[in-house]
């Protein structure tokens, strides 16, 4: 006999509420972008979510980075496979010298490592999510949507 153990789903507010949590409190996300012939890469970067996008930081020699500012597109997972949050977004690049001061250090506050300081060059990029997604069991699927067009649902 099989039983059901997952917890009813979310409403829409307690999703987003989830998911605003989320943003605010986790680290870190799996950046996934594709290469201009189509090749994937996946890797894992801190983020800074500032209440209406992220800021991350690579070294512009990664192919994260460079398939960012070629594509200007990014899907991010951040969380659990059962407690997922996913976004797609557009990216704008941000060199180093161009970051403000304030930001640049909330971002190295919050990610653990300056990419001001850093050797090399890491520059920054802004992700302003187009499609934010979240959803813990099959019963949310459904309704995962909670951006869609850039806006809250």
């Amino acid at each position: 006999m099989i039983r059901n153990v997952n917890p009813p789903p979310r409403t829409l507010q307690q999703r987003k509420q989830d998911t605003l949590h989320r943003l605010e409190h986790d680290v870190d996300g799996w950046i996934a972008t594709a290469s201009p012939d189509g090749t994937p890469y996946l890797m894992p970067l801190s983020f800074l979510w500032d209440g209406s996008t992220l800021l991350l930081s690579t070294a512009v020699k990664n192919p994260t980075a460079r398939n960012l500012r070629s594509s200007g597109l990014v899907r991010i997972g951040i969380g659990l496979v059962r407690d997922v949050v996913l976004i797609e977004g557009t990216v704008q690049t941000i060199e180093r010298h161009e970051m403000p001061t304030e930001l640049g250090d909330a971002f190295a506050a919050k990610a653990g490592f300056d990419p001001r300081q850093a050797k090399g060059d890491y520059p920054y990029f802004r992700v302003r999510p187009r499609l934010i997604q979240a959803w813990r069991e099959v019963n949310e699927l459904k309704d995962r949507d909670l951006m869609r067009d850039g806006r809250w649902l």
